[in-house]
């Protein structure tokens, strides 16, 4: 039985890890078999019903929640549950301390990074769906992960697919991300300043959080995707392409030398990824979405409109910059999602705030060299403040 703690729980990719933990380990007690899994650790950020909901049905040793107020109404109801209750920063962090053989770190945005840095320092194996610690970290966070032996196995459905398919030679010629093009592909330019922010969450395919369905809707999700694939597989951003493909069937692909293309297909359910990566090497049995070939008419590929999705860009731009750069993108991006999602700002101002947030990084010198947990997290600051203000200027 492997012992998983699931920093994030709560959220999109949370829920469905324990979704696939409770259909395997149901159908392992059904064959008079123990569990396969033992969640060990669950933490959110202020979702304290669901937290509570999953603790009294999961049973883990410990939960976290950084919100102080929602802390007290968990602790008030596990207080006889014999489960440790964690509040605020440093019980976050505490948790992904305790020790566990796998780690979902499924925690959005920036918050993940440092969490899920203490968990690759005690050599666990990371089932990553956290972007930014590779967008803020990248270079930092795979030389941790080798220097104290943590397994990374990508969570991301393109990453995921990537991982399945590489053969282990180097005799690739370059990835292929593929991107639904999200709600608004079809959608003229000139309408994009009157896009709402429920018009944003609604993504035609998946079922996601806010923010990141917002970053699927100006498709800096992809960009971010692309500075992550970079580090995940030690590849140049010129050996990376991106295409839109509607239908969200093939997840992504690896091109060979030989003119060779592997792609890995599946129905658009992140249970599907999440599954090989808990059982990774091996594979799980789990009552996901079967595609059926004879019903699918149509797969298209196209490529991206840079010009109505200019943060593709911007994503790249900073990938060859380096350094500080996807850093900074990353967070200034983080605040931009934020300030629309507040209806504070338009739809295409998410990608000006990036866009004037990095030309203002750089008139300052602000687009160094990383070494440290520290550095990036100064950086990160940087990029907050810079496009704190940048927004206030263009506040309606």
């Amino acid at each position: 039985m492997k012992t998983l703690s699931i920093l994030g729980s709560t959220g999109s990719v949370g829920c469905s890890t324990l979704d696939v933990v409770a259909e395997v380990n149901q159908k392992s007690i059904a064959l008079g078999e123990a569990p396969q899994f033992e969640v060990v650790v669950l933490t959110a950020f202020n979702n304290a019903k669901c937290l509570i909901e999953q603790a009294l049905k999961y049973r883990p040793k410990m939960v976290a929640i950084v919100d102080a107020q929602a802390g007290q109404e968990v602790k008030a109801a596990l207080q006889n549950s014999g489960i440790e209750v964690g509040i605020g920063i440093e019980a976050l962090n505490a948790a992904a301390a305790i020790d566990s053989d796998m780690v979902m770190a499924a925690i959005v945005g920036a918050a993940g990074l440092f969490p899920t840095l203490i968990a690759v320092q005690r050599g666990a194996k990371i089932l990553l769906a956290n972007k930014e610690c590779l967008v803020s970290a990248g270079e930092l966070f795979v030389n941790s992960a080798k220097k104290y032996g943590a397994e990374i196995v990508p969570v991301d459905s393109e990453h995921n697919a990537i991982f399945q398919v590489m053969d282990g030679t180097n005799k690739v010629e370059k990835l292929i991300l593929t991107a639904s093009g999200g709600p608004f592909r079809t959608l003229q330019a000139s309408d994009f300043a009157n896009i709402t922010p429920e018009q944003a969450c609604k993504h035609p395919n998946w079922e996601m959080g806010k923010k990141i369905s917002v970053d699927s809707a100006t498709m800096m999700n992809k960009g971010l995707e692309l500075i992550e694939a970079a580090y995940l597989f030690n590849m140049p951003e010129s050996m990376i392409d991106i295409l839109i493909h509607p239908q969200s069937i093939v997840h992504s692909m690896v091109c060979y030398q030989d003119g060779s293309v592997l792609a890995q297909m599946g129905a658009p359910d992140m249970r599907i990824p999440i599954a090989y990566a808990l059982a990774h090497p091996n594979r799980i049995a789990v009552a996901t979405p079967r595609l059926d070939l004879t019903k699918i008419h149509d797969l298209q590929f196209f490529a991206p409109d840079t010009l109505k999705f200019p943060a593709l860009d911007l994503a790249r731009d900073s990938l060859k910059i380096g350094g500080s750069a996807p850093t900074l993108l990353n967070a200034a991006n983080e605040v931009a999602v934020h300030t629309f999602l507040n209806r504070n700002v338009t739809f295409t101002q998410i990608s000006l705030i990036v866009e004037k947030s990095m030309e203002a990084a750089d008139k300052q010198g602000n687009l160094g060299k990383m070494e440290t947990i520290e550095e990036v997290m100064h950086y990160d600051k940087i990029g907050r403040q810079i496009a704190t203000e940048i927004a206030q200027s263009l506040a309606k």
